[in-house]
């Protein structure tokens, strides 16, 4: 679903972007440009140059690499750079050869400029885009690399089965079908590394939205007396007897795992990239609507019957945990809190199903 997404948005974005800008300029005027830009790409170089030496030296203070290799690296970012130069002014001399043999009697040439590129998704060890999932502009992004990016964010969105532990019943027992039940979480999560020089360990936390759905079985519904809820049997023939209740909710879990180290000349991160991780914890938050949907033949017409706002708790709260390998795992949570206030039986909302963290 993820892999899907970001091609069709790719698509619908390379149906309106193009790739390059034809611009006019005097002949003159862009030689001049072309001269002045010398000395704009011996500037960028060397300030790339001290950039990436005190990356380096970051790295030896913190001890990280011995001294031997840090000299080892700054000649190799230094040889870098002065070829950088050199075949950079090469370019720029050749575009200005290619001027003046091609200056027509206006003294006019049309030339392209850097354009427009793309990039979708990251693989285990892109990291040139700041780790965006879409980026459109320039070829190269003026924004500094962070060099240790210690929290990242990414959608989450869970779907699977779902019902509830009933006081003195089995789950074989439920009133509620098992096929028909279902929940759908949809949120946006971040995640910080907790310790310094390790990624063994996070903490993830963030905001979602859980619809939690019960088809209800045996032509029963839910009443409500005197604040009291209970399932009854309904007196007509019920075609369709479905409970939902939407949740806002902030879910918070410690997640644990191996990760791969990625370390370039100006930064380092942490992937778990095809990776094992667990994580354990908890969620809170409101309940913003309950809703019973009824369907049933009445004199031979169909009716629908909609209840709002049953007497259900205010506030839910649970404990989930998931186990993935990358972005995909098996994932469960059970409200600690009531699903009414006041009801005749006391049940607990549990959910199993597949969870989706696409960073």
């Amino acid at each position: 679903m993820n892999i899907l997404v970001k091609y069709v948005i790719a698509l619908m974005l390379t149906c309106t972007v193009t790739g390059n800008y034809a611009q006019v300029t005097p002949n003159s005027e862009k030689m001049a440009q072309l001269e002045s830009q010398k000395i704009v790409v011996e500037n960028e170089e060397k300030a790339q140059l001290k950039q990436a030496v005190e990356a380096i030296n970051k790295r030896l203070d913190a001890g990280e690499i011995s001294e031997d290799a840090a000299a080892k690296l700054k000649l190799l970012v230094a040889e870098k750079h002065a070829l950088n130069i050199k075949n950079r002014l090469a370019i720029i001399d050749n575009q200005l050869a290619l001027l003046a043999r091609n200056t027509d009697s206006s003294g006019v040439l049309e030339t392209n400029n850097d354009g427009f590129t793309i990039v979708i998704g990251k693989t285990e060890e892109s990291d040139e885009f700041d780790l965006g999932t879409i980026y459109i502009g320039s070829k190269i992004k003026k924004k500094p690399v962070v060099y240790d990016k210690r929290t990242t964010s990414d959608l989450v969105f869970a779907i699977g089965f779902n019902n509830a532990i009933i006081e003195g019943q089995s789950l074989n027992d439920s009133p509620y079908k098992i096929g028909g039940s279902g929940f759908v979480e949809l949120g946006w999560a971040w995640k910080t590394r907790v310790l310094e020089n390790s990624n063994a360990i996070r903490f993830k936390y963030g905001v979602s939205v859980q619809w939690n759905k019960l088809d209800i079985k045996n032509n029963l519904y839910f009443t409500q007396e005197e604040a009291r809820v209970s399932l009854e049997e309904f007196p007509l023939n019920l075609r369709k007897s479905k409970f939902r209740s939407t949740n806002l909710v902030v879910p918070v879990h410690f997640e644990f795992g191996p990760s791969k180290k990625i370390e370039r000349e100006n930064y380092f991160r942490y992937s778990t990239y095809r990776k094992f991780k667990i994580g354990v914890g908890a969620y809170g938050g409101l309940v913003l609507q309950s809703l019973q949907k009824l369907k049933y033949d009445e004199n031979g017409s169909s009716q629908k019957d909609k209840f709002k706002d049953y007497n259900t708790n205010n506030f839910v709260y649970g404990l989930s945990t998931y186990v993935a390998w990358g972005n995909v795992g098996l994932y469960a949570k059970y409200d600690l809190s009531t699903i009414f206030k006041n009801q005749a039986v006391s049940q607990n909302n549990i959910s199993l199903g597949l969870r989706f963290d696409m960073d």
